[in-house]
């Protein structure tokens, strides 16, 4: 059998004598003295030429070794783990607040029954805030707001009956079909989630993906008269007002829909309200009740509409001293819109004799 160029006996022997050539480490002179340099490089010459390369292979690969090694440890370190995790900044935080009388205006009209002035403010918002989900979301408010006030849904007409508040309101579905609110809604929705992909803690967009799910739950109950589909909207509203509330716990606008969901599910029957808690759907109207009153209280955007969603509640819960407190805040902030002042004289004529 044929043997290669170097001995396998001696292959360590060769390594060490490399070693001493190349310099990776001193020479020991006992150990270089035993080592036969003719058997095993016949040719030192060319031994070095090689060795100087592979030497400075060696150094490149020690040198790449210690950065991949001290990047490693960087990464690894707290401040850069805390970097890594740190939430990416939000980009609509600038939006908050009183950043945005444009869009407060826009619902101040929305309240005052002024539809089409509403909108020219919140289109004029959208077109300064082009990536802000909640300048599509009260587009599709004052959609749905303007459908609700032709049909007299946020009316103690229709809130105390039984009948109409569990049912919904005149007319067919096809009849009732209010295709601008839908899609301005869709392209809510289709905003807050993509924003949610890349900022998955913004709370705009969260609010808005609320506002979304909770208008088309109400437009669905109360319009078209889908109610199985609009309690399925409305726990999916419910989950992301939790999520909003986990990021910003001071964001009471999410508390009308927590509110309006844990109420109208406290109305049904008992024997729906059993059906529904096999799904997994519960309600309860005090908690409700309670919920809106934070929003009534506290809210940004949504306060006016809590506040007439609440008085109308305590109305079917015959507290029309609370009630009544309701109204004639909103009947004097909002001294334009005539439903308000309507429902105040109404909830006067029937509590008279009390």
């Amino acid at each position: 059998m044929k043997q290669s160029g170097i001995h396998s006996n001696t292959l360590l022997e060769w390594l060490l004598l490399l070693g001493v050539e190349w310099g990776a480490y001193p020479p020991n002179r006992v150990l270089v003295q035993n080592l036969d340099r003719d058997k095993l490089l016949p040719n030192s010459l060319c031994l070095r030429l090689v060795g100087s390369r592979v030497q400075r292979c060696l150094r490149l690969s020690v040198a790449a070794v210690l950065a991949l090694s001290l990047a490693s440890v960087l990464c690894c370190s707290p401040a850069a783990r805390a970097a890594s995790d740190a939430p990416k900044p939000n980009p609509s935080q600038s939006y908050i607040g009183p950043g945005s009388p444009l869009l407060q205006a826009g619902f101040r009209q929305l309240y005052e029954l002024n539809f089409s002035g509403a909108r020219e403010k919140i289109l004029s918002y959208q077109q300064s805030h082009p990536t802000d989900p909640i300048g599509k979301a009260a587009e599709a408010a004052s959609y749905l707001y303007e459908e609700f006030n032709a049909k007299g849904i946020f009316t103690s007409k229709f809130f105390l009956n039984d009948d109409k508040l569990l049912n919904g309101a005149d007319g067919t579905p096809a009849e009732n079909r209010n295709l601008p609110f839908l899609r301005a809604d869709q392209e809510t929705r289709r905003m807050a989630q993509a924003t949610l992909k890349t900022y998955p803690h913004d709370a705009r967009a969260l609010l808005a993906l609320t506002l979304a799910d909770g208008m088309e739950s109400d437009y669905d109950a109360f319009i078209i008269k889908k109610q199985m589909d609009g309690l399925g909207l409305m726990k999916r509203a419910e989950r992301e007002a939790n999520a909003l509330l986990a990021i910003d716990p001071n964001d009471d606008d999410a508390y009308v829909a927590l509110g309006a969901s844990d109420y109208v599910i406290g109305c049904l029957p008992s024997y729906k309200r059993a059906f529904l808690w096999f799904g997994g759907i519960h309600g309860d109207r005090d908690r409700g009740m309670q919920e809106m009153q934070l929003a009534a209280d506290h809210g940004q955007y949504l306060r006016p509409f809590a506040k007439i969603l609440l008085a109308l509640a305590c109305e079917r819960e015959h507290q029309p001293a609370r009630a009544r407190a309701l109204l004639s805040q909103l009947t004097t902030e909002f001294p334009q819109n005539p439903r308000f002042a309507r429902e105040l004289a109404l909830l006067n004529a029937r509590t008279s004799g009390d």
